[in-house]
């Protein structure tokens, strides 16, 4: 069970839930049980109870301690009056009645406290009633607020990590690198920006929804990016972020069956059947050509499939659809030598029309090298270079060195490479980097930019 207190005592203060025991409780199970009984609520239900307590009480804090009450009191309760029939309403009203009791405390030191315990004691007489019809709804309320774009990029991966996914702050700090104070820091942050903001708490209008969803699509693809491919340290991918992104991709396709997170959730899908593939047992990159077909997951593929055929068919077709359709024609290819690089270069046209940007015309210059040969490939990656768009961007120094190596161009590859490698922060892309460049018969030994 992460971060919930739910081993401690009940302060004698509180306030008993649940009014009608007889109604709702089950017969007693043993108290040894009731442990392991919370543990698989607070795994299944938590973020459920979350969001619904947030709607009810208004605030993430006061919301978060309220849930954790609500886990105590289950605790100390639930060995003699028995497991409740619908746990997850007994655990949202013991949550919002303590919520309640604990400002009403508190309001001896400040008044205001005791008018906010008035208002949420006005707001739903009982709030387990219709919860199952509501639940869904405060879920996306809060995806959508975690993902408000009035929060900052990192800010929101971090609060949709924490809030949503219940990661604790050790483990997002872990899978980005970075210290728990300062993951910490950013999700207080965004919490005390949507409580002064006053950002709302609620699912975007019918107007609004194209654009507020395309941030929380964002976000849920910059984490399995994360995930899929790591930006730095020494494992090529980190199968707890892209887990979690897809995960959450699901939960969204639940909630909210959009034609684009139909897409974003076939394109997590298609990219995450091959990770067994894409590294050798030391942990060395495998390119998709090298890889063993044997070992992509069909499960994943054949479900993607059909989420990019719902995505095509609902309309209108976004970004993520046609990425996950690029994805789709790898994925359906026997062997590399079969792939369609023609229909993959026709997809890549149309990404490029809807969402242009230097990576995806970087990526359609691969894609052309493989359809009409290196030099078709190469004229492109230079014109990008030329522009100073990727200058600093490991994978178009890769991409150039690679065509330059199949050209025959030996030395223009020799010094791309050297580019690539001092550009890139992953190991075992530097390693695969060193090994092309032992290849071309150029030893390691290159000056490194600091850092890299």
């Amino acid at each position: 069970m992460k971060d919930a207190p739910t081993r401690t005592k009940l302060p004698a203060s509180g306030v008993e839930p649940d009014p009608a025991p007889d109604k709702s409780l089950s017969a007693a199970p043993g108290r040894a049980d009731v442990p392991r009984i919370l543990d698989e609520v607070y795994r299944t239900e938590s973020r459920r109870i979350l969001a619904t307590l947030i709607r009810l009480l208004g605030e993430f804090d006061i919301a978060e301690d309220a849930m954790h009450d609500a886990f105590r009191a289950a605790l100390e309760q639930w060995p003699a009056e028995g497991v409740p029939a619908n746990p997850r309403a007994w655990l949202v009203s013991a949550g919002k009645f303590k919520a309640i009791d604990g400002l009403r405390r508190k309001a001896k030191f400040d008044t205001s406290l005791d008018t906010l315990a008035d208002t949420i004691d006005a707001g739903e007489p009982d709030p387990s009633e219709g919860l199952d019809d509501a639940v869904a709804d405060d879920q996306l309320r809060l995806i959508f607020t975690c993902c408000h774009p009035a929060l900052a990029q990192e800010a929101r991966t971090a609060l949709t990590l924490r809030e949503v996914c219940a990661l604790t702050t050790e483990e997002i700090a872990r899978a980005f690198l970075s210290s728990p104070p300062t993951i910490a820091q950013r999700i207080v942050r965004a919490k005390a920006k949507i409580r002064d903001a006053r950002i709302p708490y609620s699912v975007p209008s019918k107007a609004d929804l194209p654009e507020r969803l395309g941030t929380v699509l964002q976000v849920i693809y910059l984490v399995f990016n994360e995930g899929y491919s790591a930006s730095s340290g020494d494992s090529l991918t980190r199968a707890d972020l892209s887990g979690e992104a897809i995960r959450l991709g699901r939960l969204l396709y639940s909630l909210l069956p959009e034609p684009e997170v139909m897409g974003l959730l076939a394109l997590m899908l298609i990219q995450e059947s091959r990770r067994l593939a894409r590294t050798s047992p030391s942990g060395d990159i495998v390119l998709m050509e090298d890889q063993d077909r044997s070992l992509w997951n069909r499960e994943m593929i054949g479900e993607g499939i059909s989420l990019v055929e719902k995505a095509i068919t609902a309309r209108p077709i976004g970004p993520y659809t046609i990425q996950s359709a690029i994805a789709a024609v790898h994925a359906e290819a026997p062997n590399a030598g079969a792939t369609d690089w023609g229909e993959i270069v026709g997809l890549y046209d149309l990404l490029l029309r809807l969402e242009p940007s230097p990576v995806v015309e970087l990526n359609r210059a691969a894609a052309v090298a493989m359809y009409r040969g290196p030099a078709a490939g190469l004229e492109l990656v230079d014109a990008l270079l030329d522009r100073g768009d990727l200058e600093g961007y490991h994978l178009a120094h890769s991409a150039r060195a690679d065509m330059c190596r199949r050209l025959g161009r030996t030395q223009e590859a020799i010094e791309s490479y050297t580019a690539a490698l001092n550009l890139a922060r992953l190991e075992p892309e530097r390693r695969f980097l060193e090994r092309r460049l032992a290849a071309l018969g150029t030893g390691p030994n290159h000056s490194h930019k600091p850092g890299s």
